[in-house]
C-alpha cells in the first residue's frame, strides 16, 4: 500500500536559547517491501541540514543554529509498502548479528526478566517459536499507557510497571530476546492503525530478532503482530537513544515546550477525501 506520513515537530524555548544542535533520524531507506517515493524535511530555522548515514547506516541530519526562540521540524512524504511476512530483506547491514546481543542500560535484563526469557525458552521449540511466544506474552500482560515512563525507562522498570508505550514494549523485547540468546535491536518508525485513527501523538517502535535461516524479523509486542505493510522503518538502534527521531543539545533557554503531531494514512484515502 501506499502511505503518506507527515510529522510535526515544535520546540519553544523561555528564554530563548543562545545556541541548537538537533540530530534528525527521521527519513526511512529502501529495502525490499518499503521503497521511498517522495520524502521532505523542512525547518522553521535558516539553517542548512548536513545529511550523513551514521553507524548503523541510518539517515541522520544534523542541523546547528545559534539564538533562536523557536523551531519547527515539518517532515512529510509517501512511502510504498508490502508485506514480506514480517522478515527484512535488501537493508545494508554494516555489523554482524551478534552486535545485537549487547545490552545497554535502557535494555539490561534484571532477574525477573532474565526468568521470564528463561521460562520461554525453555518452552520454545526454536527461536522463532521463543519471539513469538515473547511476542504475545508482553502483548497480553503490558498495559499501554502513556503516563509512568518516559524516554529514560529502563525495561526492567518498565516491566515492573507492566505498563508503558511502545518504545518500553521494544526494550523489554529487546532485552529479554538477548537474555535468550537471540540478537535483537529497537526499530522506529511509523504504524497505520488498523483502528482507522490517523491522528497520532507519537512516532512507533518495534524490535527485530535474528533468527537463523531467516534472517531479521519484525516483532511489534505493543499491537501484538508481526510486522506488516502497515509499519514504516526509519532507523534502528542498540535501544531508543541510538533511534531517537529527534536528540540534540541546546545552550540557554530554560524552559523547553515540546509539541508533536503526527499524521499516518493511506495516500488513497486522503486524496478521496
Amino acid at each position: 500500500m501506499r502511505l503518506r506520513i507527515s510529522h510535526s515537530t515544535t520546540y519553544t524555548f523561555d528564554p530563548p536559547v543562545t545556541g541548537l544542535i538537533q540530530v534528525m533520524r527521521l527519513t526511512p531507506s529502501n529495502h525490499d517491501g518499503q521503497y521511498v517515493a517522495s520524502w521532505r524535511i523542512d525547518t522553521s530555522a535558516d539553517a542548512r541540514l548536513n545529511m550523513h548515514r551514521d553507524a548503523f547506516g541510518n539517515v541522520t541530519h544534523v542541523l546547528t543554529h545559534g539564538a533562536l526562540p523557536e523551531l519547527t521540524i515539518d517532515v512529510s512524504g509517501t512511502v510504498d509498502t508490502q508485506d514480506t511476512g514480517s522478515i527484512l530483506k535488501g537493508t545494508e547491514e554494516r555489523f554482524p548479528p551478534g552486535l545485537f546481543l549487547r545490552s545497554t542500560p535502557l535494555t539490561e535484563s534484571d532477574e525477573a526478566l532474565m526468568a521470564l526469557a528463561r521460562d520461554l525458552r525453555a518452552e520454545a521449540g526454536s527461536s522463532l517459536d521463543f519471539c513469538h511466544a515473547l511476542l504475545l506474552r508482553l502483548h497480553r500482560e503490558m498495559t499501554f499507557d502513556t503516563d509512568p515512563t518516559h524516554p529514560g525507562t529502563t525495561a526492567a522498570d518498565a516491566f515492573a510497571l507492566k505498563r508503558g508505550v511502545c518504545q518500553d514494549y521494544a526494550h523489554i523485547f529487546v532485552a529479554c530476546a538477548r537474555s535468550g540468546g537471540v540478537p535483537a535491536r529497537y526499530i522506529s518508525g511509523h504504524f497505520r492503525r488498523a483502528d482507522g485513527v490517523v491522528e497520532q501523538e507519537a512516532g512507533h517502535a518495534w524490535a527485530e530478532a535474528h533468527i537463523e535461516g531467516l534472517g531479521w524479523v519484525g516483532f511489534d509486542p505493543a499491537n501484538g503482530i508481526s510486522t506488516t505493510d502497515s509499519h514504516v522503518r526509519v532507523a534502528l538502534g542498540l535501544d531508543y537513544l541510538g533511534a531517537a527521531p529527534i536528540r540534540g543539545t541546546r545552550y540557554g533557554g530554560a524552559k523547553e515546550t515540546l509539541s508533536v503531531a503526527i499524521r499516518v494514512d493511506q495516500a488513497s484515502r486522503q486524496s478521496q477525501s
